[in-house]
């Protein structure tokens, strides 16, 4: 299984609008940072987690032809917006497009998009989706991979991370329920959201990321959903556990 990191910024992405900090200002390109996504591929099937506003620069980037589905964590514009451009995807494969996610979430999704969802006067040129609302940790099986919806609060909002095998996808958590982390233990792999040094009542910042990396104990662990706060890549990186490296847009690994 190959995980390709698209985005790892958060929901301004990096460089932020009018910003002149000494990150926003980089050249290096570890530090420029599109929204938080990803695209997790294996025998042949090609998965992304979220659509947000930069999906179609992310699927040129990646050089992307078909897509088999969509794993949603929230229904917050930095992990749906780009759901839209799913169109040229949906032309080319001539079939829906699944997508999995909370209810809640795709209940909001259909009155944010109605036009995708309907089947009355339906726009011709409006892309097709077959949602699915799988229950947290229900798990369902596509391709032989077992998918676990994992429970995660982001503040007091319940969101989805995902576990396949012995990989773990969680962003936008501030903590993890006693059930979650039973599951995700001793991973291979935990991709998890660090957003910068303070505390924040949405998110973990890097010393709660550490800490829950530490108590978790993967082989190895990146982090995702950073901020421009953060500090450079190239200063806060060697900073890290041995175990523990800062994300970044392009990032590639093989579980």
């Amino acid at each position: 299984m190959k995980i390709r990191l698209t985005g790892t910024g958060t929901s301004q992405g990096v460089p932020v609008i009018a910003c002149d900090c000494k990150v926003c200002k980089s050249k290096d390109p570890k530090d420029k940072r599109l929204r938080t996504s990803a695209i997790i591929e294996w025998d042949n099937l090609k998965y992304v987690i979220d659509t947000g506003p930069d999906f179609r620069q992310q699927m040129l980037q990646a050089d992307i032809h078909s897509l088999d589905g969509i794993f949603y964590t929230h229904e917050h514009a930095d992990h749906t917006a780009g759901i839209d451009d799913i169109r040229p995807l949906y032309f080319k494969m001539k079939r829906p497009i699944p997508i999995y996610a909370h209810p809640r979430v795709i209940e909001d999704l259909k009155k944010r998009y109605e036009y995708i969802f309907t089947n009355v006067n339906r726009y011709p040129g409006a892309p097709q989706v077959l949602p699915f609302s799988p229950k947290a940790y229900r798990s369902y099986f596509i391709g032989g991979k077992e998918i676990i919806p994992l429970l995660v609060k982001h503040g007091p909002l319940d969101i989805y991370g995902y576990k396949i095998d012995k990989m773990a996808y969680i962003t936008d958590a501030k903590s993890l329920p006693p059930k979650t982390k039973e599951l995700i233990n001793n991973l291979d792999l935990l991709i998890i959201n660090s957003l910068h040094r303070k505390k924040h009542k949405m998110h973990l910042n890097l010393e709660e990321s550490l800490a829950l990396i530490d108590e978790l104990k993967p082989k190895r662990a990146i982090l995702i959903h950073i901020s421009h706060y953060m500090g450079l890549h190239s200063e806060i990186n060697p900073q890290l556990p041995d175990n523990v490296e800062l994300g970044y847009d392009g990032l590639e690994i093989e579980v």
